[in-house]
């Protein structure tokens, strides 16, 4: 499967401008067969706290990136802020051609960011297949806590992280990708911004890892368009589906102690 990750700078909480260069990007990816486009957290908007800006009750980012699906034949992931009441959820969809087909709230609100203060946590681990690879993803901060990805590795083969992570703290992101990667014995795809967003740089660092933590070769494509980020880019890869072939080669998941991690859980 072609995938391609969208290392885009995202123009802040402007979800017609970044929905166009979404378009532009996917124009130039249908020519070279990309299967799936990943974008990375709150993707039209930017990490902002203003959701009465960017909140959504109904899903209009998803109807919206379902037309480009349909139109260009490529499933997409996609970032969005839904309306949950009192508070707000971080949410990201795959949308396919024909449908959406896994939507996750990001289950740990980041408190040093005061996200916490106008986000919930979600509360379920959806896992999606699609041409073949059963995809779960983790947005962001999610990144820190390693037990749900453990809990998703028994379905999952791919993960995928969209974030907002900034370049302060970019050897943490990559240090933490690499790592999920080893654990799981799965491909996990970190899909981050670029660029100055808000009032934060971002350095981008995109990558996607293999189940024994080597940074795969990407086809580099230069945005088609022109902003003064050099940090912009499209990153395609090609993935096998071979996580199972890794796990039975190298079997460190069989000596998982589930039930002891449990007892030591109720302690």
């Amino acid at each position: 499967m072609k995938v391609a990750l969208g290392q885009i700078h995202i123009i802040w909480e402007d979800k017609d401008a970044n929905l166009a260069r979404v378009r532009a990007a996917l124009e130039l990816l249908s020519g070279e067969g990309a299967e799936l486009f990943l974008l990375s957290e709150m993707s039209l908007t930017g990490f902002s706290m203003h959701t009465e800006r960017t909140k959504e009750c109904g899903k209009e980012t998803v109807a919206r990136i379902q037309e480009l699906a349909a139109e260009y034949g490529i499933a997409i992931g996609v970032g969005w802020v839904k309306d949950a009441g009192e508070k707000c959820e971080n949410h990201y969809s795959i949308v396919a051609p024909k449908g959406e087909i896994l939507d996750y709230a990001k289950l740990h609100p980041f408190g040093f960011g005061a996200e916490p203060d106008f986000f919930h946590g979600g509360g379920s681990l959806p896992c999606c297949t699609y041409n073949g690879f059963p995809i779960g993803v983790q947005i962001y901060y999610d990144l820190r806590f390693p037990e749900p990805f453990q809990i998703l590795a028994r379905k999952a083969g791919l993960f995928v992280v969209p974030a907002n992570w900034p370049s302060v703290r970019r050897e943490v992101w990559n240090c933490l990708l690499r790592a999920r990667a080893i654990e799981t014995q799965a491909y996990v795809a970190g899909v981050n911004c670029a660029g100055k967003v808000g009032k934060l740089y971002y350095s981008g660092d995109s990558v996607l890892y293999d189940p024994e933590g080597n940074a795969l070769p990407a086809k580099i494509l230069d945005v088609p368009w022109k902003n003064g980020c050099p940090e912009e880019k499209l990153m395609l890869y090609e993935l096998q589906d071979d996580t199972q072939k890794y796990r039975e080669n190298f079997p460190v998941r069989a000596d998982r102690r589930e039930g002891l991690y449990a007892r030591f859980l109720g302690e």
